[in-house]
């Protein structure tokens, strides 16, 4: 257990559950987060920074990690503009991975989309898109972009959009061709992540639905307990 972890968006849908399973992996000597708040995992294993993302001068240096998984985001109803919301899901990620590969991070895990392009025609998947081309400019050793569809999750401000496409998605993805937009839960693709980090020798450079439910084990080896 030699190797340390960073991660932004560790208080969101799927970063919350990613610490404990990084921390249980029993891989990490650290597992570092940074974010706007506090986490409410617990664990010797975790070191917290609470940022502000605009000042990258001021957090920069503490980045400490082999690894780093990019799970920040928001939705454009938080956000309160397209504008807004590309500083959460393209400038602060990308600022983010600029900085730790700096610091020597060596591996990416960036929660993507299916659909995500640069010359998509939609905001949001242009804009992961964006993102996903410009991390793999960074130079880091391994980039790997994972791809879910609807990410199920209890979130302290309900998405409307999010409900009404998960209940509009689980009958329709059963049509073919449209499986690899099916929903998923966002502690089974916590899981899914920290197997790829910890349990796979050579990650794949992309992952898509199928893709991260297979490599999901029944009863699954992370549990959420305190290192």
């Amino acid at each position: 257990m030699s190797k340390k972890a960073a991660v932004i968006g560790a208080t969101g849908a799927t970063g919350r559950h990613l610490i404990p399973a990084l921390c249980a992996s029993e891989c990490y000597e650290k597992v570092q987060t940074f974010g706007r708040r506090s986490v409410s995992f617990q664990s010797r294993l975790v070191e917290e920074h609470v940022i502000d993302f605009d000042q990258p001068d001021a957090w920069a240096d503490r980045i400490e990690a082999d690894d780093i998984f990019l799970c920040l985001g928001t939705t454009l109803k938080t956000a309160g503009s397209k504008a807004e919301q590309y500083t959460v899901d393209f400038e602060y990620q990308y600022a983010f991975a600029r900085c730790a590969r700096k610091a020597g991070a060596k591996r990416v895990f960036v929660i993507s989309s299916p659909g995500a392009s640069s010359k998509a025609r939609g905001f949001y998947l242009r804009m992961k898109g964006e993102l996903d081309e410009a991390v793999k400019q960074l130079g880091f050793e391994t980039t790997v972009l994972i791809k879910p569809s609807l990410i199920r999750a209890r979130r302290e401000d309900e998405r409307l959009g999010e409900v009404l496409g998960d209940r509009l998605l689980t009958p329709l993805c059963k049509l073919p061709g449209l499986r690899r937009y099916r929903p998923i839960n966002a502690h089974e693709l916590a899981r899914a992540i920290a197997i790829m980090a910890t349990q796979i020798e050579s990650p794949e450079a992309e992952y898509v639905l199928d893709d991260i439910q297979s490599i999901l084990p029944e009863g699954g080896p992370f549990l959420e307990r305190n290192p």
